[in-house]
């Protein structure tokens, strides 16, 4: 019972942000400037909650490979058995961030403190009670330049750095977690966006996932092309070495309007982490489901 008020709060949370950020019935893509505040005239000071990734809501979602017994290469983060889990299971992200810090450094940075979250729940999986299989926690905080670049026709619109933490809050031995520095610059050219983050792991003395970085990736690009009634974008992790070359993620995104505010979301991944406990363990899923909010 708790876990569905949990669901049905974080719904009502996020139907709440989606309503202050309407401006029309269109699937709307926000300028970077925007997004950031970068500025004068769209400063809108600190401690305002805005949207930070996309939120939605999945209650479809298909996986070809269940994760049923995690494993890790430090043996005492390794499941003894296996848990009979479901190809099928529910979704759901929310994610928001909010300014802390305005006009700094000179008046040219603004540092910023931001929240994800992502649950896997098993909500069709009587056999072991519905369980919320996985859930993500990753808080950061980051400083964020507005700047102004050309590089292959875009404009590059912000540079900047955040310390990440990401974590999923369990016990031995399905524990599992990491600390990143991350960079990031974000450019943009017509209906186009696109914005890439290289990572440093910092090392942990009770490191629960060794080898994460040679699954999961170094570093991320996003790709976000929007119409008026269709928005479509792409998440892509790689570890950039040859020798793990096939490993990494890729997932696409299709995010159309219904009715009025109303709008689907399809989502299909291939790769190695998608949830941190899932970080060496490969899987395509899809997934049907709705938008709340959107790039």
């Amino acid at each position: 019972m708790l876990k569905l008020r949990f669901l049905f709060a974080a719904l009502f949370f996020i139907s709440t942000i989606k309503a202050q950020l309407i401006t029309d019935n269109n699937v709307h893509i926000k300028s970077i400037a925007e997004r950031w505040e970068l500025t004068d005239s769209l400063k809108r000071g600190t401690f305002l909650l805005t949207s930070y990734k996309p939120f939605y809501f999945s209650a479809g979602r298909w996986s070809n490979n269940p994760n049923n017994q995690p494993y890790s290469e430090n043996p005492m983060y390794s499941a003894a058995s296996p848990t009979e889990y479901n190809n099928y299971e529910a979704r759901f992200q929310l994610s928001f961030k909010t300014k802390v810090l305005q006009d700094i450094f000179w008046g040219h940075g603004n540092l910023w403190a931001a929240y994800t979250q992502k649950a896997h729940w098993q909500i069709y999986n009587t056999k072991v009670s519905r369980p919320f299989r996985e859930l993500n926690y990753e808080p950061e905080l980051l400083l964020n330049f507005g700047v102004k670049y050309k590089l292959f026709g875009f404009e590059g619109k912000t540079l900047g750095m955040a310390f990440n933490h990401q974590s999923n809050g369990r016990d031995l031995p399905n524990s599992r977690s990491w600390n990143r520095v991350m960079f990031h610059t974000a450019m943009e050219r017509k209906n186009w966006q696109i914005t890439l983050r290289p990572w440093v792991r910092l090392k942990d003395a009770e490191d629960e996932n060794p080898a994460i970085s040679d699954y999961l990736g170094r570093g991320e690009v996003t790709v976000v092309y929007g119409q008026p009634k269709h928005q479509f974008y792409f998440v892509g992790m790689h570890p950039f070495t040859f020798k793990h070359i096939s490993r990494g993620s890729a997932q696409f995104n299709w995010v159309f309007q219904l009715h009025a505010h109303l709008k689907g979301h399809v989502q299909f991944s291939s790769g190695y982490g998608e949830t941190l406990i899932d970080y060496n363990h490969s899987q395509r899923t899809l997934g049907l489901g709705i938008s709340f909010v959107d790039w």
